[in-house]
């Protein structure tokens, strides 16, 4: 769960479903790592969290190469253009879902959810439905036996607006959800995060209730 308005939706949706939530973020020296974990702490609360992780990664900053990690890098402000664009970390979901399996394993969970978006997403390789299948054998194939996890997805085929949507129906508290690249007091409303998020919320046809520069 980043904080942002997908993995929050997910979270809900899984809750809705019966299962108890162990929540976990990750600071990895993005560049709104404060909001990030502001919003994740506030929506843990409102779902009561069973158990909450707050993990740290700052070797995302030595691997550089992202705007999210790397603020010598630009975050792209001028719409979204084919193909991945710098804002994708390099294998960031993998190394997420490896400690995510770690910590399934320790909890006993059955099930890790991740709020992949494939066909409304910014491009990045790892949000790929037959990447997180291919995942999913692994994870199951390097823990004990005794160990059987499925990872859910359940907005992989859904867009923006059909999120916002889903998010309504649930009573999904957006306002307390943070999406933007950029800033952490008032998103910008330029980067590609927040074109998505806004995008999603116009098409809805809703108003977006955090606030924008």
């Amino acid at each position: 769960m980043s904080g942002g308005m997908d993995s929050t939706l997910v979270a809900y949706m899984m809750r809705s479903h019966g299962n108890e939530i162990v929540a976990l973020h990750f600071n990895y020296g993005q560049r709104t790592l404060t909001k990030e974990l502001e919003s994740f702490r506030s929506v843990c609360d409102d779902l009561n969290a069973v158990g909450r992780y707050e993990i740290d990664l700052d070797f995302f900053k030595t691997i550089g190469a992202s705007a999210l990690t790397d603020h010598s890098i630009a975050v792209p402000t001028e719409g979204i253009e084919p193909g991945v664009p710098v804002t994708y970390v390099p294998f960031r979901n993998g190394i997420f879902l490896s400690i995510a399996t770690a910590i399934a394993e320790k909890e006993g969970c059955s099930s890790i959810a991740i709020g992949v978006v494939e066909e409304d997403s910014s491009g990045y390789p790892d949000c790929r439905e037959s990447f997180i299948r291919a995942f999913e054998k692994s994870a199951n194939l390097g823990t004990k036996e005794t160990t059987s996890i499925t990872i859910e997805m359940p907005l992989v085929r859904l867009n923006k607006s059909q999120i916002v949507q889903e998010a309504l129906k649930l009573g999904v508290p957006l306002h307390l959800t943070w999406s933007c690249y950029q800033n952490e007091d008032k998103a910008c409303g330029i980067c590609d995060s927040c074109r998505l998020r806004l995008r999603g919320f116009k098409q809805a046809g809703v108003n977006d209730p955090i606030e924008y520069v």
